[in-house]
């Protein structure tokens, strides 16, 4: 018997709170990560009013100076702590891939300078289009379409670059490339990147409309990625016949692999949010586990360094918590938290490395406070202990500890 019917994860995608102990290890266009602090450099630079988050007990979770904005709760309505990061990376697919159970001990390759003339060379072959090679190297997604959109519609050329991510981009309007030519192209590009010295995590669609000087990315993204090199607890949940239900990018970080229902991609948060309610208010999810990724903090203001769009999508997220809760059952458990790190005040337009908050809640709760600090993949040892699986390589449960 489950302690929880069902159980959901939200990942705040970026939304981190402090740098990690071993922050100084990572770096951002050169500058270690050992000052970032997302949470608390928003709050304390353009404030931040996040009620509902802070009745959970956002404000308390333990820090060396308190998030200024942000009050503590002498009766928080729920559980908060933070989590530290064992996986040697700070991208997207390690945070969700450990967050599920998997210690990543071998990051995935990663190209400063742009990626070998070989790759580039396979992938005009196969496409039949050259690749404007100015563009080869990390960028903003956005500026790199400014800069050279104008050239791809005169041209027909690949748009290819990268980030500090593990990740190869190829950005195609959508009016020059079609989306099927688009997508084919970066699933030849992922069979290309499957192992050393090229092993990408993910190859990424980026569709974009418009004009120059009025360009506009569209909901079409597609992210193609490897699957996890070990099984994860979603795939023993799925394993054990419970509903697995993805929301937003969820899917595409694990490729699939252990999930049985996807809500699809989120157009936006908001819209993520909707697919959300929309799975746990559904006949259908009697029993088992919904994980939501919310992507716009990280790829909308987070790598754009912008705090003010950062901290308005906070607001925005706080606003429809109470939405959220208010879809829950009796027996529910909702969880919240973030991948990685991604200061907007801080240097270079990288994610950081930082601590993440963990907020739990559950209308069956008799208690509250604080959990003690822990690590990514405590939560799915959690979630393994709950639903009677086995966990993956590591995590230690705290089901213990709420009640």
């Amino acid at each position: 018997m489950s302690k929880f019917n069902r159980m959901h994860l939200v990942v705040l995608d970026s939304v981190g709170i402090g740098a990690a102990p071993d922050a100084n290890d990572f770096v951002n266009a050169g500058v270690p990560d050992g000052a970032s602090d997302t949470l608390g450099h928003i709050s304390k630079s353009v404030g931040l009013n996040v009620p509902n988050m802070a009745k959970l007990g956002l404000g308390n979770i333990p820090r060396e100076t308190p998030l200024k904005t942000v009050p503590t709760e002498s009766n928080p309505t729920g559980y908060a702590t933070k989590l530290q990061e064992v996986s040697l990376g700070k991208d997207t697919m390690t945070g969700h891939w450990e967050i599920m159970g998997l210690n990543i001990t071998e990051p995935f390759d990663t190209f400063w300078n742009g990626f070998p003339e070989e790759i580039l060379t396979k992938i005009e072959e196969f496409s039949g289009r050259k690749v404007i090679r100015e563009a080869n190297k990390p960028y903003s997604g956005t500026a790199v379409i400014e800069d050279f959109g104008p050239r791809q519609m005169e041209t027909g050329e690949l748009i290819i670059y990268t980030s500090a991510d593990p990740v190869l981009q190829i950005a195609a309007h959508e009016d020059v490339i079609p989306l099927d030519e688009l997508y084919r192209i970066c699933e030849y590009a992922r069979s290309i990147t499957l192992e050393r010295p090229a092993l990408l995590g993910r190859i990424i669609a980026r569709p974009y409309v418009g004009e120059p000087g009025n360009f506009t990315r569209t909901s079409n993204r597609r992210d193609l990625a490897v699957s996890p090199f070990a099984p994860t607890v979603l795939d023993k949940l799925n394993e054990a016949g419970i509903d697995t239900y993805a929301v937003g990018k969820i899917n595409d970080i694990f490729n699939g692999a252990g999930i049985n229902h996807d809500m699809g991609h989120n157009k936006s948060n908001n819209h993520g949010i909707d697919n959300l309610i929309k799975a746990m208010t559904s006949e259908d999810f009697k029993h088992g586990f919904s994980f939501t990724n919310l992507v716009d903090f990280d790829a909308l203001y987070g790598h754009r360094r912008d705090p003010h769009g950062y901290r308005d999508c906070l607001h925005e997220f706080d606003q429809r918590l109470p939405e959220i809760i208010a879809a829950m059952r009796e027996d529910d458990f909702l969880m919240i938290t973030a991948d990685h790190g991604n200061d907007p005040t801080y240097a270079g337009t990288d994610h950081t490395r930082e601590y993440i908050p963990f907020l739990a809640y559950s209308p069956s709760f008799k208690g509250n406070g604080l959990i003690p600090v822990g690590h990514f993949s405590d939560i799915s040892a959690t979630v393994a202990e709950n639903f009677g699986v086995d966990k993956a390589m590591i995590g230690e449960s705290f089901l213990d500890k709420l009640v």
